[in-house]
């Protein structure tokens, strides 16, 4: 109302007044009935002059005066000025007093020393977050004794957290987490008798937690996890009646439990893991009748677990691995049938397995390795549909693999290693094709390995070493082409190397040691460029080791020991560390091999030289008058792609299920060495580019640009890609069929997708009418799964950092898939931050302006706007900024009015999937990483939607959905 008056009487100018008091004037608005009368009381008019002033002293302050988003800031002096609703991110009360700033991700570089505390006595609300603040909080933080919201989390303060900060007594959230703030937490924090939320997570914070925090009997959220505090934790935590979330994990606290805890009735998440806490778990932990996630992994944790740890109903994650809990695994997980992850490795646990577990409908992992279980493996595991890890290695499990494991088609990740199984592997294994990881080393199986193998064709890792596997190694193998270990070690194999293997191009690791395999060493082996280390030890090999091993420069160990070779060792840099010992016949300028007979050597071969160079002289010189003859036909850039291919030797190129050099000719040739009329995308990074093949089949060709910073930087964002697309296989990520990079060229071949990308579908208006209702929610749990697999089924999680509806493409069916991995992240432990900023405008999270810190909550907030943009039916834009979570504006913006109005009203099934979608958008678009869920709950959530009691989408807001 204010700014529509401020504009309507023209900032109250003469024209619009009407009349004159003793008082003040009355001006009659433009655009309003009703008269306004503005009163020149000069209390009021003049406070607010001082307000502005003194936040303008503020804004001068700031070392980046032209890069904020503080333009509208008036500048000062200037008579009346009064900054109400008219300056970004200042509103005021009744009174035409300042009581809230919101300047979240504003841009904002300086500290608070110059900050209005005492000019500003009513302030409500302050939102620094997401800002370049440093120096220290002032302790006049104390002047603001109306203050309910306090944000400043993701800057760079320091210093320690001022105790007068417990004198906001109507403190209702202080968030100052991921900030470098130090010292101990003080214990005037207690003093907040009305605090809600408490976030000061990821700073330096030590010492111990102090007991008057206990105090804080409002409090539904704690977060102090990833600081160095120590000590114990203090019972006084179970006074906390009203917490729904603790998160404590990532600290130096030692100690036990305290039997408190069991009374906080109302706990749904507990975060303890990465501590150095020990004792047992107090079974007062088993009333958490609301508890959804317990972690309490790697700690110093013994004793027995609690028998009855599900008795809510609603436990989801279980982690406990990595302690030294010895026992029985708790009954109560038997029937537990919420469960999703559970971790129970790293233990000294008993008790039979084929006892303690169930059928599960949700359950997608578990890791069971490394204790002391026994028993055979159950039928059950074939009857939890999610199943998508399945790890029990390293125990005393007997029996067979029983075939009903089968039955779960989603299992990624198989480890069954380190057992005492027996019996052959189960042909049904066949139907695994969603297989990637498959472990069954160190147990008895025997027999061949099933034919059906080759329907593996996902698989990456596959450890069948150890066991005693009889037979020929079959040359389906050869088929497994996305494989890059295998290891058949200390079996029984015997027979010749299947010359097949050879087509194993992406393969890096090769172990066939300790078996009784014969004959020669196929040449076709040096077509695996992508080999590095290779053990055909202790075997009975004979004959000479293949020249062609010459060109392996990928290979640097080597171990061809105790075989009976013979001739000379290939001249490759490997082969001059390897261990070749127990092969009397080889020879060659290497410590411990007699010299080669050189003379010999000669007299046998100079015939046969003589026989084979003749003819190819004879066809170089008729090659070399006809080359003469059409090079004066052919243009200056023909002649490039025959020079470029001449080089291809100097190339490293692979490409899956084709002959590598054969397909690089191919695709030159199908896209007119990429001219432009074969285009069919461009990016910051490369061109795309369809081409036919002579077999009819189409490839995309992601060609990457040569780029201005050289070919380092250029090459790295090629590496990038390759990184990631080798380590992932999931139906909802483009399939990757190989790569060239040479001097002239880099590119990546994928397969070819009909419907293009989402972007643009969507931006055609005829197009995005074929996408209803039903065809949009599956894009949007497509893409949910594909994210939650590269997130939580990869080691080490990979972040994809670019998703956006334009690098989601589309099966003819509509089936998504995502692309385009360039800036994609692999997060090692040791490495979270990336020095540039990566994504697309409008889809990256807001703290990755500043903070630069790469997470996996990055993709959930693109997720976030990603989905808007699917049920919305249209790119975001500016409105996304506004559609944010936690929000004040929901409760005027309906469903239908969020919904693409050119689709029909969706069926009420799809409502209710439609409700869920909206939610966990919002959700996801948290300004709090720490607050947005992760990319499994939304999977999870999107796989079982909840209802909306029939209420109807038309009459449902933004606010009421969620809630629910």
């Amino acid at each position: 109302m204010y700014g529509e008056i401020m504009k309507s009487t023209n900032g109250f100018d003469v024209l619009y007044c009407i009349a004159k008091g003793g008082q003040g004037s009355v001006y009659k608005p433009a655009c309003l009935i009703s008269y306004v009368q503005l009163f020149s009381s000069p209390n009021i008019a003049f406070a607010s002059s001082l307000e502005a002033e003194a936040l303008l002293k503020w804004k001068a302050s700031f070392q980046n005066q032209t890069k904020n988003n503080l333009t509208s800031w008036a500048s000062y002096p200037k008579v009346n000025t009064i900054p109400c609703n008219v300056w970004t991110g200042i509103s005021c009360n009744t009174a035409a007093s300042v009581n809230r700033i919101n300047l979240t991700n504003s841009g904002i570089q300086g500290t608070l020393y110059e900050f209005p505390f005492l000019s500003l006595p009513n302030l409500e609300f302050i939102d620094l977050s997401l800002n370049q603040l440093f120096g220290a909080i002032p302790s006049q933080i104390s002047s603001l004794s109306k203050l309910i919201y306090f944000d400043l989390s993701y800057n760079q303060l320091s210093g320690r957290i001022p105790p007068e900060i417990g004198l906001l007594n109507n403190l209702q959230a202080l968030h100052l987490n991921t900030n470098q703030l130090n010292g101990s937490i003080p214990q005037e924090i207690g003093n907040l008798k009305s605090l809600v939320e408490l976030c000061i997570d990821d700073n330096h914070l030590s010492g111990p937690i102090p007991s008057s925090l206990g105090d804080l009997t409002n409090l539904t959220l704690l977060y102090l996890f990833e600081n160095n505090l120590s000590g114990t934790i203090p019972k006084e935590i179970g006074n906390l009646k009203s917490i729904v979330e603790l998160e404590l994990s990532q600290n130096q606290f030692n100690g036990s439990i305290p039997t408190s805890l069991g009374d906080l009735s109302n706990l749904e998440i507990l975060f303890l893991r990465d501590n150095q806490l020990s004792g047992s778990i107090p079974q007062e932990i088993e009333n958490l009748a609301k508890l959804t996630v317990l972690e309490l992994d790697t700690n110093n944790f013994s004793g027995y677990l609690p028998q009855n740890i599900c008795q809510g109903g609603s436990l989801q994650n279980f982690t406990v691995n990595n302690n030294h809990f010895i026992g029985t695994i708790p009954k109560g997980l038997q029937n537990c049938k919420s469960l999703v992850r559970v971790r129970l490795e790293g233990n000294q646990l008993t008790g039979n397995i084929s006892e303690d577990f169930g059928a599960y409908p949700n359950l997608h992992f578990i890791d069971l390795s490394h204790n002391n279980l026994h028993g055979e493996i159950s039928q059950l595991w074939g009857q939890c549909p999610q199943l998508a890890t399945l790890r029990i290695a390293g125990n005393k499990l007997t029996g067979s693999i029983p075939p009903e494991i089968s039955n779960a088609t989603q299992i990624h990740v198989l480890d069954l290693s380190s057992n005492s199984l027996v019996g052959v592997i189960p042909k049904d294994f066949g139907r695994l094709t969603s297989l990637v990881n498959l472990m069954l080393n160190g147990n008895q199986l025997w027999g061949p390995i099933p034919s059906e193998f080759g329907s593996l064709t996902d698989i990456e890792y596959l450890d069948l070493s150890t066991n005693k596997f009889n037979e020929s190694i079959p040359g389906i193998l050869g088929n497994l082409l996305k494989l890059n270990y295998l290891n058949l070690r200390n079996n029984k194999f015997n027979q010749e190397i299947p010359f097949q293997l050879g087509k194993l191009v992406h393969l890096s690791q090769l172990d066939l040691s300790h078996n009784s395999l014969g004959g020669k060493i196929p040449s076709e082996m040096s077509s695996m460029q992508s080999l590095e280390k290779l053990n055909l030890s202790y075997n009975n090999l004979t004959g000479l080791i293949p020249t062609t091993f010459d060109e392996m420069h990928g290979l640097y160990d080597i171990d061809i020991s105790y075989n009976q070779l013979q001739g000379p060792i290939p001249n490759n840099k490997a082969f001059q560390n390897a261990l070749m010992e127990g092969n009397n016949g080889l020879c060659g300028n290497v410590g411990g091999l007699k010299p080669c007979n050189h003379s010999v050597e000669h007299k046998h071969t100079s015939r046969k030289a003589f026989l084979i160079i003749f003819p190819i002289l004879g066809t170089l010189l008729l090659a070399f008058l006809s080359f003469v003859l059409i090079g004066r036909r052919r243009s200056r850039r023909k002649k490039e792609q025959e020079i470029e291919q001449s080089n291809m030797h100097k190339s490293f190129f692979s490409i899956s299920n084709f002959d590598g050099r054969k397909m690089y000719g191919e695709i030159m040739e199908a896209t007119n060495g990429f001219d432009v009329i074969h285009c069919i995308g461009k990016g910051g990074q490369g061109s795309v580019y369809k081409a036919k093949l002579p077999s009819s089949s189409i490839v995309a060709v992601k060609k990457f640009h040569r780029t201005p910073d050289g070919e380092e930087a250029s090459r790295k964002e090629f590496f990038n890609e390759i990184r990631a697309l080798t380590q992932i296989r999931h139906r909802n990520i483009v399939k990757f069929l190989g790569f060239c990079s040479s001097s002239h060229h880099s590119f990546l071949v994928y397969e070819y997708l009909e419907k293009g990308n989402l972007a643009t579908i969507l931006s055609n208006e005829h197009e995005a009418k074929k996408l209803d209702w039903s065809t949009r929610v599956r894009i949007v749990k497509g893409v949910a799964h594909a994210l939650c697999y590269m997130h939580h089924d990869c080691a080490p999680p990979i972040v994809h950092r670019d998703i956006t509806s334009s690098n989601i493409l589309l099966h003819c069916d509509y089936e998504p898939c995502v692309s385009d991995f360039g800036t994609a992240k692999l997060l090692n432990p040791d490495s979270s931050n990336w020095t540039a900023l990566a994504g697309t405008y409008g889809y990256v999270a807001p703290e990755l302006a500043y903070t630069m810190k790469v997470t996996e909550k990055c993709d959930v907030y693109s997720f976030g706007v990603l989905a808007l943009e699917v049920i919305m039916g249209k790119q975001l834009g500016d409105f996304v900024s506004s559609f944010s979570f936690p929000s004040t504006t929901y409760a005027n913006i309906f469903l239908k009015d969020v919904l693409d109005q050119s689709l029909p009203p969706p069926t009420p099934q799809l409502q209710d999937e439609l409700i869920t979608i909206a939610r966990l958008s919002i959700a996801c678009r948290h300004s709090h990483p720490q607050s947005r869920p992760t990319m499994h709950m939304v999977s999870q959530a999107l796989s079982f939607p909840t209802a909306s009691s029939n209420k109807r989408s038309n009459d449902i807001t933004l606010e009421q959905l969620i809630m629910i």
